[in-house]
């Protein structure tokens, strides 16, 4: 149940994302298909492209609950931003692939 829970809030995050970012001037249209450009830092927020496959995930499913702890659904960059240090968000990554 945790699980479809995490699902759903993430698919609630990135519907609300991709409408922001739709709307945002800044340019995040430029993700392949198949990925997502999320920004990431705890000040200076960094972009990075995910596959979309790590939305199924359970470590990067952590992050994204973080995010809408911190951020909620309005998320300043245009597109989905994770509030962690850098240097976390590649060790979750990296063992994803």
């Amino acid at each position: 149940m945790a699980l479809v829970r995490s699902l759903l809030g993430a698919k609630k995050i990135l519907s609300r994302s991709t409408a922001a970012a739709s709307m945002s001037k800044i340019e995040t249209s430029s993700a392949p298909k198949g990925f997502l450009a999320v920004y990431v830092g705890e000040s200076l927020k960094k972009r990075y492209l995910v596959p979309v496959s790590y939305l199924n995930q359970p470590s990067f499913q952590a992050l994204l609950s973080k995010s809408e702890e911190e951020f909620g659904f309005d998320h300043p960059m245009g597109g989905l931003t994770i509030p962690c240090p850098e240097d976390t968000f590649i060790n979750v990554t990296s063992r994803l692939k």
